[in-house]
């Protein structure tokens, strides 16, 4: 699967195989194993040298193409909480830092992932008692704690009862896993994760079903990005790693 997704990278900044190992680092030989399917689950410091080059080349193309994803972002009004309770129930929308976008419904292999999350994490922290509680969308978040932020995560773990009211979430989750869909990667890639870094979530998965990988950022790295494939058991480092999820 990791394969699929290096052919479908190299395809879309026409890259030879010689030039996503020049400026990936990684070597020729490695990643024609990777394509010809002799490695299936490549090292992740291999993964996230590949995914620093894809990244870079995104950015410097500026491959902005969810803008035209919120429409009622692209004028210069600010909208507030008030615009957001206003749209039709059947109307799924986030509110960020003003701005409005549009989401796309959930696909089915979109809901098995979150299913997994659900099902693992809740299995685990019913196990280990405590004040965790796991919560798939649609569920609001009011990240900031003010008017112009609420967000919809696929997947939270939130560990403080007290930001759980009946109408959202009050403030940062512990734990946040959005699956990403062609509409969301831009946002969940990049606005999402640095409004969360700030916010003070403590972990953030982007969860690539179609790239066969999970990207994981932890607070206690930086943020920095950890790589899994899909067949890895992926540690949940908020729970020091006893938690493993497999998808």
């Amino acid at each position: 699967m990791y394969a699929d997704y290096l052919k479908e990278m190299k395809k879309k900044f026409k890259w030879t195989t010689e030039e996503l190992a020049s400026r990936s680092g990684v070597p020729t030989g490695t990643i024609n194993k990777i394509l010809n399917g002799e490695t299936q689950s490549p090292r992740y410091d291999t993964m996230n040298a590949l995914e620093a080059a894809f990244r870079e080349e995104q950015e410097r193309a500026d491959f902005v193409r969810e803008v035209s994803s919120y429409q009622c972002g692209m004028d210069d009004k600010v909208y507030t909480l008030g615009d957001y309770y206003a749209f039709p129930k059947d109307v799924r929308v986030e509110l960020i830092d003003g701005k409005v976008f549009y989401m796309d419904a959930p696909t089915t292999t979109h809901q098995m992932a979150v299913t997994n999350l659900v099902a693992q994490s809740a299995i685990y922290i019913q196990k280990k008692g405590g004040n965790c509680v796991p919560l798939a969308s649609p569920v609001d978040v009011q990240l900031d704690c003010d008017e112009y932020t609420m967000v919809q995560p696929d997947f939270t773990i939130t560990c403080d009862r007290e930001k759980i009211t009946e109408k959202c979430i009050y403030g940062a989750p512990d734990f946040v896993a959005e699956i990403l869909s062609p509409s969301s990667r831009k946002r969940d890639g990049d606005i999402k994760l640095r409004k969360y870094m700030v916010a003070g979530v403590r972990e953030y998965w982007i969860v690539d079903i179609k790239g066969g990988r999970v990207i994981c950022y932890y607070e206690g790295d930086d943020f920095l990005p950890s790589i899994y494939g899909w067949e890895d058991e992926i540690p949940v480092r908020i729970y020091d790693g006893e938690l493993k999820i497999h998808f």
